[in-house]
């Protein structure tokens, strides 16, 4: 099944959900055994492996962070290929003064705020949803 391409049926049916628990970004060597990390998502790149986990797992493993997240999925199925989708919600958060990091997942949209700032998030998502013009769908 592939994914909704229209901006205005994804911005009215995106469903922001928060995902509990606190979740951070760390660095590793390329080589790192990841294996008992569970990793919510990675990124090789030329300084090592980026990977999204828990706070708890980066803790109990020793591992460095400086931003502790909330985790927010739009659980609307977005098209890898849609265009405007992340760029209405970025634009939406900046304007609240939520600073957010996106990843792309095959199904949903994945975004991740600063802890404290969720439920600003989640009501700064929900209020764009809702402001969405029926007609263009």
């Amino acid at each position: 099944m592939s994914g909704e391409t229209n901006l205005a049926r994804l911005l009215q049916s995106m469903t922001p959900q928060l995902n509990p628990g606190q979740y951070v970004f760390c660095c590793v060597s390329a080589d790192h055994d990841c294996s008992n990390l569970q990793p919510i998502a990675s990124m090789r790149e030329p300084e090592g492996l980026s990977l999204v986990l828990t706070r708890e797992i980066a803790d109990a493993h020793g591992l460095h962070y400086d931003y502790v997240a909330a985790w927010i999925t739009l659980e609307v199925h977005s098209s890898l290929a849609a265009v405007g989708l992340t760029a209405s919600f970025s634009a939406a958060l900046a304007q609240a003064g939520v600073s957010c990091n996106v990843v792309a997942g095959f199904h949903h949209d994945h975004i991740f705020v600063p802890s404290e700032r969720a439920e600003r998030a989640l009501s700064t998502l929900r209020a764009l949803s809702a402001a969405s013009i029926p007609e263009l769908a």
